[in-house]
């Protein structure tokens, strides 16, 4: 059974990056489909689920602010991560005295940090309205389960009552955070004046799509190994009320 789940979502800061911005980062004025089903994966997440978010509900100003940050030019490298696992485990064996690879990233060493400006928004809340899917993807206990949506349905509620995630939930950015609380309704009435009226947005990003669609090259799970490749996916969506209706816009979605 389809069940509809509301959440509030609020938080001091919010950063929804603009892809068209290369040099400084700047904010959409609302968060995007793909930034929510993000924060809601952090709650509870499988691979045999998918958030869709079906509304989004504006309920303060649009404020922006600007903010000056240090940032981190590059990544941790995943062959670096793998290799002082590979050492982890030979020191465990007794095969190794220690542990020689370091993958952590020293901001203090060469060109590695930089300062970037960025234009946020502040003091944010918005309604969330969403559903679950299945994907398809089911490891050997969901498939003997009778009806796996239900239960995905029933441990994000749980979880969300509780308070509990698997990572801090963050409003585009990690060091945004966010304030998750479920909710049966949502109060219209506590829509600001300036989001009253329409409001068209203009080309937003929907979400960056994998083309793998989360199953592994060839198939094979015993040796995963995941594709890279990702289109981005845009849509314009119309703020009416504070209320943008994404399930009525996404059906215009482009590549």
């Amino acid at each position: 059974m389809l069940l509809s789940i509301k959440v509030i979502v609020s938080g001091k800061r919010a950063c929804f990056t603009r892809p068209e911005m290369k040099a400084e980062r700047v904010s959409y004025d609302v968060p995007t489909p793909g930034a929510l089903e993000g924060l809601l994966k952090s709650i509870y997440w499988k691979p045999a689920m998918r958030y869709v978010i079906d509304r989004i509900i504006v309920f303060n100003p649009v404020e922006f602010t600007s903010v000056r940050r240090n940032e981190v030019k590059s990544k941790v490298k995943l062959g670096k991560m793998k290799a002082q696992m590979k050492e982890a485990e030979e020191v465990k064996q007794g095969k190794r005295d220690a542990i020689t690879t370091d993958p952590r990233i020293y901001t203090n060493i060469g060109d590695e940090r930089t300062q970037r400006a960025s234009m946020i928004l502040k003091n944010v809340r918005y309604g969330v309205e969403f559903h679950v899917e299945l994907t398809g993807i089911r490891c050997e206990r969901e498939q003997e389960e009778c009806d796996p949506l239900k239960k995905h349905q029933a441990e994000f509620i749980r979880r969300c009552r509780k308070g509990q995630y698997f990572r801090q939930p963050c409003l585009g950015c990690a060091e945004f955070p966010a304030e998750v609380v479920l909710t049966d309704s949502f109060q219209l009435n506590e829509v600001c004046e300036e989001n009253k009226g329409r409001h068209d947005l203009g080309y937003m990003l929907y979400r960056v799509c994998f083309r793998d669609g989360g199953r592994p090259v060839h198939g094979d799970w015993e040796k995963k190994v995941f594709s890279d490749e990702a289109e981005s996916l845009f849509y314009r969506p119309i703020m009416e009320d504070g209320i943008i209706d994404v399930a009525r816009y996404k059906e215009a979605v482009t590549c």
